[in-house]
């Protein structure tokens, strides 16, 4: 089959299309036949060597969300069978033409939903069920910051709150702001203009929010705390500002018993994605089906140019999922 390769770590250029033998499913697996795959940062920081030589899956090549037909199924697999649409998680293998994938990482596409939009749903919704509302306990009425909004998890991360009642204020560049307003958010600040704290601090009467899901880090970590309301919760994602940080204050901490919540769907056990799926198929998936949740789509490539997909992630990646069809 075809799928993307590089021989070492480096920029988007070591990309490139080669055959390599198909997957084997074992006795919990699905084959499927991959219709689109999405692209996300772990995939370029994996490009860049950030995780090193480190397997966080079951496959060297490139790609952690596929969406696509089942073709064959393992022999402990009943509840499935070979020619229905699936979307699923994987612990890489997604840039190619078929992947092997855990049963149990894997949900029945819903029927309004195509296979672009599918592949768009995964990695992103699924991180932001488990950050927002399994970690972070957004509810209706509950008060939530969502930083990156314009990015593939934050978006899924304000699309969800709204859905669930809560208040929603987050951070964007201005350029998206109509966008990010438009999924539902109650005030969008400029990340580089404005001052996200004293914005929260002033539409929430001086009290904060109940939520922050920060993708981040550095400079933003006193500034998130300081944003919450006694007994909030910051739940941090990501660290697009990088691992330093300003201190923690401590003291406001401690009297406001706030929470800090770390978490990363990379490396999490396969047992701890299982869950993680199925926290998502029952409270998210039924919001798919009844128009409540959409996926975000924005720029679409082929397989070939790989490449090009990461090269536009790097500059920022435009507002909706990045997706490579297999179908062109």
């Amino acid at each position: 089959m075809k799928a993307i390769i590089f021989d070492d770590f480096g920029k988007a250029d070591v990309l490139r299309l080669a055959e390599v033998p198909m997957p084997e499913p074992r006795a919990g697996d699905l084959l499927m036949k991959v219709r689109a795959a999405g692209v996300n940062r772990a995939d370029v920081l994996q490009r860049q060597g950030y995780y090193g030589h480190q397997s966080y899956g079951e496959s060297d090549l490139l790609g952690l969300e596929v969406a696509g037909d089942v073709v064959a199924v393992g022999g402990d697999v009943t509840d499935i069978r070979p020619g229905e649409r699936v979307m699923a998680i994987v612990g890489g293998g997604a840039y190619a033409e078929y992947a092997r994938v855990d049963r149990s990482l894997a949900v029945r596409i819903p029927e309004d939903l195509d296979d672009l939009g599918a592949a768009a749903v995964m990695e992103s919704f699924v991180t932001a069920w488990e950050a927002a509302v399994h970690l972070g306990g957004t509810a209706r009425g509950t008060a939530v910051l969502i930083h990156a909004a314009a990015g593939g998890v934050g978006s899924a991360g304000v699309e969800i709150a709204h859905a669930l009642g809560a208040r929603v204020f987050a951070t964007a560049n201005a350029e998206r702001r109509a966008d990010v307003l438009a999924l539902g958010a109650e005030a969008v600040f400029d990340y580089r203009t404005e001052d996200f704290e004293l914005g929260v601090r002033d539409a929430t009467g001086g009290r904060g929010v109940d939520v922050v899901v920060d993708f981040v880090g550095g400079d933003y970590l006193a500034r998130n705390l300081r944003s919450l309301a006694p007994g909030g919760r910051l739940v941090q994602v990501g660290l697009l500002g990088g691992q330093d940080s300003t201190s923690i204050p401590l003291a406001l901490l401690l009297h406001n018993h706030l929470r800090l919540i770390g978490t990363v769907m990379k490396s999490r056990t396969a047992d701890e994605k299982r869950a993680m799926v199925q926290r998502f198929a029952e409270g998210a998936l039924p919001m798919f089906a009844d128009g409540r949740l959409k996926p975000l789509v924005g720029k679409v490539f082929p397989l070939a140019q790989a490449g090009q997909a990461h090269r536009i992630m790097e500059a920022g990646g435009g507002f909706g999922k990045i997706v490579l069809n297999m179908a062109v």
